[in-house]
């Protein structure tokens, strides 16, 4: 009788949890999926339309328009946006945002799982200790030290302001890969005659790959979506504000409908959408596996 109370019991809460989990899976798709699908559907519509049912999840055929996204992307002396020069400087200060940080980061990440040196467990709880202070604390003195400079105003000098921001973060997810891989393997490649530099090249980092894509993947939407550094750099070079800078001008400008905002908001999301969705494999493996499959 207890066998049989026990295993209905079993069945009961495999049957629960289970119809629970995709209860849980179907609210977060909703809560994450219908902003989005609303953000999109606005950007489609004229505004005449919206304004006259601003509660409809639909756009009809004769209401549809891409109007709102030639406004955004067509270049300022045609009357538009300008878009185009945002997502280009956007694009340049992420993809050297990630050059820069994972020439960095390896060669720390990988001291740091693999040499002995005195201090080792401290200075690898100091790279994520720094992560933590709030980046209103670094950006007027980031912001003396890079106009003193002359790197005030320019594309470069963001994107080295963003390197020292996530340089230690990626140190400290690419170290707790690098600790996965087998010291054996290291000892492979000396006895064939790799030296250090030849063993990190030819063998650590095509392991590593999955754990490089997906930090290489955080660290771009990191400079990607960042605006207070962005704001406090860039406010006086309008040719070299990023997209983040462009949206934020379309908020606030009166004479700019809703509907160009929803488009120019669109804009600067698909691309890390696409990104995600086109590194997906490589960044589920960085984040949940290591090198070691025995």
């Amino acid at each position: 009788m207890t066998r049989k109370a026990a295993l209905t019991r079993a069945q009961f809460e495999d049957r629960f949890f289970g119809v629970l989990r995709w209860v849980v899976i179907a609210f977060l798709a909703v809560i994450t999926v219908l902003p989005f699908y609303y953000m999109v559907l606005l950007s489609l519509k004229p505004i005449d339309a919206l304004l006259l049912d601003p509660g409809s999840l639909w756009v009809s055929a004769k209401d549809f328009t891409l109007a709102t996204y030639r406004d955004v992307l067509k270049s300022t002396d045609s009357g538009g946006q300008g878009f185009v020069k945002f997502l280009i400087n956007s694009a340049l200060v992420s993809l050297g945002t990630v050059l820069l940080t994972l020439l960095a980061a390896v060669p720390g990440a990988y001291a740091v799982s693999r040499l002995k040196f005195f201090g080792r467990r401290q200075v690898s709880a100091l790279f994520l200790a720094v992560y933590m202070f709030p980046a209103t604390l670094l950006a007027v003195p980031l912001f003396v030290i890079f106009a003193k400079l002359g790197l005030s105003s320019s594309l470069f000098g963001l994107a080295v302001v963003y390197v020292a921001q996530t340089v230690p973060v990626s140190i400290y997810m690419l170290k707790n890969y690098l600790t996965t891989i087998p010291y054996s393997i290291e000892e492979a490649a000396a006895l064939d005659g790799c030296s250090r530099l030849q063993t990190v090249r030819k063998v650590i980092l095509p392991l590593a790959l999955p754990s490089l894509m997906a930090t290489g993947l955080y660290v771009f939407m990191i400079a990607w979506n960042e605006f207070l550094f962005a704001l406090l750099f860039l406010a006086a070079e309008p040719d070299s504000w990023t997209v983040s800078l462009g949206l934020a001008q379309l908020s606030n400008g009166i004479e700019v409908s809703k509907t160009v905002l929803m488009a120019g908001s669109v804009v600067l999301t698909i691309p890390v959408v696409l990104l995600f969705f086109a590194a997906e494999r490589l960044l589920t493996e960085g984040l949940t596996s290591g090198a070691d499959k025995s």
